[in-house]
């Protein structure tokens, strides 16, 4: 199984594959979204370790059940080789109703099938109003007109 583009990465191939992740994580399909990953593929996400694909399956199921109206935007930040920094910002709710922008970093890297082998996520929540929210699209893909993180001043 393989997954284009491949490394190494150059700006075009690694805005590709950075929006190709945004657009999966905004499915909430966790198996689609597991896919991307190798068998064997090692997460760290805030202070959850995740080890291949049944566990990130596990996890995102977890996550978007936690998260609600998740809608998520991801911009690259640096890459080289066969690795990619992008930094994102999502927004979601709680059981409760509470709005929230977390906002993060991760680190990503990429065999030579294009999967992604290793994955350090930094995040932190932010408590919004919803009258706060600059993430409007319906669930799903963002729309191509709909601003990114540097447009939208995050």
């Amino acid at each position: 199984m393989s997954r284009p583009p491949f490394p190494p990465f150059d700006a075009a191939s690694a805005a590709q594959k950075t929006r190709m992740a945004e657009d999966a994580w905004n499915s909430q399909e966790p198996e689609k979204v597991a896919l991307a990953y190798t068998p064997d593929s090692v997460w760290r996400n805030r202070t959850d370790f995740v080890r291949g694909r049944t566990e990130i399956v596990a996890f995102l199921n977890r996550k978007w059940a936690q998260e609600q109206d998740y809608r998520l935007i991801k911009e690259v930040w640096a890459f080289g080789g066969n690795r990619i920094a992008v930094r994102f910002a999502y927004e979601w709710r709680n059981a409760a109703g509470l709005w929230f922008r977390s906002y993060g970093n991760e680190n990503w890297e990429f065999d030579e099938a294009g999967l992604m082998q290793q994955r350090h996520a930094s995040i932190n929540d932010l408590p919004i109003t919803s009258a706060d929210r600059l993430f409007h699209w319906p669930k799903g893909r963002r729309p191509d007109d709909h601003p990114g993180l540097t447009a939208l001043g995050l």
